[in-house]
């Protein structure tokens, strides 16, 4: 007995050991086989970042995780995300495994999946990925796995549904469904269960369902011999509405779905209906009191493949409908509404929406509308008209609005339009008949959302076959007064096909404060700026503003007297012409900014011609100016410049300089270059007082920038007696590398360096060689680091050598290196170089000292060591500084 525990206690832990290492065992066999799988199986690019694997979760059985699971399209869905899961989880059988002839599968969990389905104008779908392995001769090879559920589940799904072709689309929110049955077996009862959060259903930009709580409890008769899916339930819920269902699918072996399904309302109270209307719905729907009857009826018949939908016929009907909340005065009465959807055959184009009748009373104020729609894809057809006045004011005696909401204003309509819409894209006005006015006085909506209103004072439209025109129009949204007129070219087109808007409208304000609109605010306890995701031009707008405004604020820049136009098209808003006054001159912009490629990062292009404003108010407005001129915080004046730029916009709706490039050019008018670090530098190395403060007079210089770089072209300065010629590079980092070459009076130098200068001369005349020193001395001065930490250099060159030249090309190179000079000679003393001078060629010495002083350059022959001497005596000359 003894023994017999022994070996039990050995075989326990013999089976922990293995339970244990099974995970790090077959890890990699299961990474391999779902990645196999997937390529030989699937036409799309499948990712997952990781395997999880365990005997104890579900023992005996092996239980297999999936991390972050995304499946990608090809072709024309490259960039769709077809599915994008938290995980996926599986049990299987680990001895089915172990000898891989096939894998079986008893339980599958998705965690948080989220499902773009998607199909384009001709028809194709993105979930067609599965490869055809109909072609296959080998009809005894085994199955890579086999289904032997017995549970499935999906948690907290999103589901997105977008037929272009069709022109409809679906939304599912909080999708929790669960289902169970023996796949096993070739004849069962699979028991779901499914609840949605929200629901939405749009079809002919008509929202059919909004948002509606959905409840489905279904038990599918499902017999895999036959391929035949059979239903029956009276458990459906949409809100308070309770449908019935029945039907049968049958599997065409890969070629779709034959569809058979009937569904209708048993109740016919209007509350059930009722409860559809969201607004209603949500805000205390059990004690509102209400009469009236109502009918929902519809089926679903056809094949359902990759290539057609199914027939369909949806029918509702609402007679003499009431309802009044308990606490409000009045009711809303006399609802009835007559409407059909009907499909023959599934052809998007074979689509009939007929709203027969719509109906109801506010206050004994009536409203009808009626609309008809035939061929949606082809050339669609309208017979439309409304008719009626309602009182936004006694609007909150018969509904009741959210918290914070409250509406006012007098709305009345009386419009109609009948034809095909194509006879309009063709300007067919004679075959298309259409009119009528709609007018708002004094509307006034306030909600959380817009705690400040949205008010229109006035406005008067009407409509005519070919346009709608906007005679005037006033109003006032946040700090914004504004007035204007237009007309509205396709209004049709757009309300019913989707189609860019195209309008010309012409808008007058007062006061534009684009970070109130555009949501940048500031943070009152952190002081810290707080900004939405970057504004996204709608797509389906091609519209003309011709804007005047009184006053605009954007960021610290206010501009007056603003005129010009925006043209929005494309995804893409682009300013024409738009000149106003601000920074005591005059700025004119052209430009563009689109979301077409990227809705985060969006590109801008912008073209600047500024006039005579003030470089202080200049730099202090605009951060691009502190970027690409951070030398400006030091100079006082005007200035005009051009400038094209092109990049991305990043937070807070501002340029993200590091994306930016351009060129430019910049006149100052009437500057002054003062307290500026490195200028202060150069005053203290050459010992010359005046250029502490330097007069920018006319000053033209122009300049690239791109990676974070500006890039300046030599530009010239003259200051009394001092000509100076500037060029290099700086930093958006605030690093410089300029080389400034100057002619300098000996008049204007320090005394210690004219003493050098003199001693010098003394020394070779002393040797009886003539030499007499020039009037002036050509320098050029290296200027390092950066703007607040600026170093120097100070090298003598030969005659007017300037190498402002190379160091521009130094500065396109991203500076590369510094600029060899001679300074290594200067490492001597002036006592010891003087002495080397004694003992070699005087003669030689002269002419070298002759070619420096007097600017003329030595290109006979290599120099000497002596040579190299003398040049080290005058560089030296130009390193000291005075005390």
């Amino acid at each position: 007995m003894k023994k017999f525990f022994k070996i039990l206690l050995i075989v326990i832990l013999l089976l922990l050991a293995f339970a244990f290492a099974a995970p790090f065992l077959f890890k990699g066999k299961i990474i391999a086989f779902v990645k196999k799988e997937a390529n030989e199986n699937i036409n799309a690019k499948v990712d997952f970042t990781d395997v999880d694997i365990s005997l104890f979760t579900h023992f005996p059985k092996l239980s297999v995780g999936i991390d972050s699971l995304q499946i990608t399209g090809n072709d024309a869905f490259a960039s769709d995300t077809l599915i994008a899961a938290k995980s996926v989880n599986a049990t299987v059988d680990i001895m089915s495994f172990i000898t891989g002839s096939q894998m079986k599968i008893y339980s599958i969990d998705v965690e948080s999946p989220r499902i773009h389905a998607i199909v384009n104008k001709d028809g194709t779908a993105n979930w067609n990925i599965v490869k055809d392995t109909t072609t296959s001769t080998d009809t005894t090879a085994a199955k890579p796995f086999q289904m032997q559920l017995k549970k499935y589940a999906i948690h907290n799904a999103y589901i997105s549904y977008d037929d272009k072709q069709a022109n409809m689309s679906s939304e599912i929110v909080n999708l929790n469904h669960e289902g169970s049955g023996d796949f096993s077996t070739d004849s069962f009862t699979l028991s779901t269960g499914t609840t949605a959060d929200a629901v939405t259903f749009i079809f002919n930009n008509i929202p059919f369902l909004k948002t509606v709580k959905t409840v489905l409890n279904i038990n599918i008769q499902i017999d895999k011999k036959n391929g035949i899916y059979s239903f029956s339930t009276d458990q459906i819920s949409a809100n308070d509405l309770k449908i019935s269902g029945s039907g049968t699918v049958k599997n065409l072996d890969g070629k779709g779905y034959d569809m058979d399904i009937k569904f209708n309302s048993p109740a016919t109270d209007f509350k059930s209906f009722l409860s559809l209307v969201p607004s209603i719905y949500k805000n205390d729907f059990a004690t509102i009191k209400t009469s009236g009857t109502a009918a929902f009826s519809g089926f679903v018949k056809g094949i359902y493949s990759a290539k057609s939908i199914p027939g369909y016929h949806v029918n509702m009907e609402i007679n003499n409908g009431y309802f009044q909340y308990p606490d409000l005065p009045k009711a809303v009465k006399n609802i009835n509404v007559k409407a059909t959807i009907d499909n023959i055959d599934g052809q998007p184009d074979n689509t009939v929406v007929d709203v027969e009748q719509a109906h109801l009373e506010m206050d004994n104020d009536p409203f009808d509308c009626r609309i008809l729609i035939k061929r949606p894809v082809s050339d669609m057809y309208i017979d439309a008209a409304a008719k009626g006045k309602l009182d936004f004011s006694q609007v909150a005696n018969f509904v009741k609005l959210e918290k914070g909401t409250s509406i006012a204003g007098l709305l009345s309509a009386d419009i109609y339009a009948k034809g095909n819409v194509s006879d309009i894209e063709k300007k067919l006005y004679d075959k298309f008949t259409a009119g009528g006015t709609v007018g708002v006085t004094n509307f006034d909506y306030v909600t959380p959302d817009y705690p400040t209103g949205i008010k229109i004072s006035n406005l008067s439209t009407s409509f005519t076959p070919s346009k709608l025109d906007i005679t005037t129009i006033n109003g006032q949204y946040l700090s914004t007064n504004f007035s204007g007129n237009g007309q509205l070219n396709n209004m049709l087109n757009y309300a019913l096909q989707n189609k860019p808007l195209s309008a010309t409208i012409n808008v007058a304000a007062d006061n534009v404060n684009l970070n109130e609109l555009m949501g940048t605010t500031t943070d009152t306890t952190t002081k810290a700026t707080v900004a939405s995701a970057p504004f996204a031009v709608p797509a389906n707008l091609d519209i003309v503003l011709n804007t005047k405004i009184d006053k605009l604020q954007y960021d610290n820049l206010d501009m007056t007297g603003l005129s010009g136009s925006t043209k929005i098209s494309d995804e893409t808003a682009s300013l024409e012409n738009v000149k106003g006054n601000a920074l005591d001159g005059v700025i004119i912009i052209n430009g563009s900014y689109s979301t077409k490629l990227n809705k985060t990062k969006p590109a801008i292009a912008f073209d600047y011609n500024v006039q005579a404003v003030d470089i202080q108010k200049t730099f202090a407005a605009i951060n691009t100016v502190q970027k690409i001129m951070p030398i400006a915080k030091f100079i006082t004046g005007k200035m005009s410049s051009q400038l094209s730029m092109n990049g991305f916009v990043g937070a807070n709706m501002m340029p993200d300089v590091n994306t930016l490039s351009g060129k430019g050019n910049l006149l100052l008018i009437n500057a002054v270059l003062n307290k500026f670090g490195p200028l202060d530098k150069m005053a203290s190395t050459l010992n010359i007082s005046g250029l502490q403060q330097v007069p920018l007079q006319n000053v033209k210089a122009s300049f690239e920038f791109a990676n974070g770089k500006v890039t300046v072209d030599p530009f010239n300065v003259k200051m009394d007696n001092i000509n100076m010629k500037v060029a290099g590079q700086q930093g958006f980092d605030q690093s410089m590398n300029y080389v400034i070459a100057m002619k300098v009076p000996r008049e204007i130098m320090g005394t210690g360096a004219n003493q050098l200068v003199n001693n010098l001369i003394n020394e070779v005349n002393s040797n009886g060689i003539p030499v007499k020193l020039p009037d002036s001395i050509n320098v050029n001065l290296k200027l390092g680091g950066n703007f607040t930490n600026p170093t120097i250099n100070t090298d003598f060159y030969p005659g007017s050598s300037d190498e402002t030249g190379s160091a521009k090309d130094e500065a396109k190179d991203l500076v590369q290196s510094q600029i060899d000079s001679v300074k290594k000679q200067a490492a001597a003393t002036l006592k010891d170089t003087i002495a080397a001078v004694k003992k070699q060629a005087v003669a030689e010495a002269k002419t070298e000292l002759i070619k420096q002083l007097s600017g003329t350059p030595d290109t006979a022959k290599p120099k000497t060591n002596m040579e190299q001497s003398a040049k080290g005596v005058m560089n030296g000359l130009f390193k000291k500084k005075s005390n």
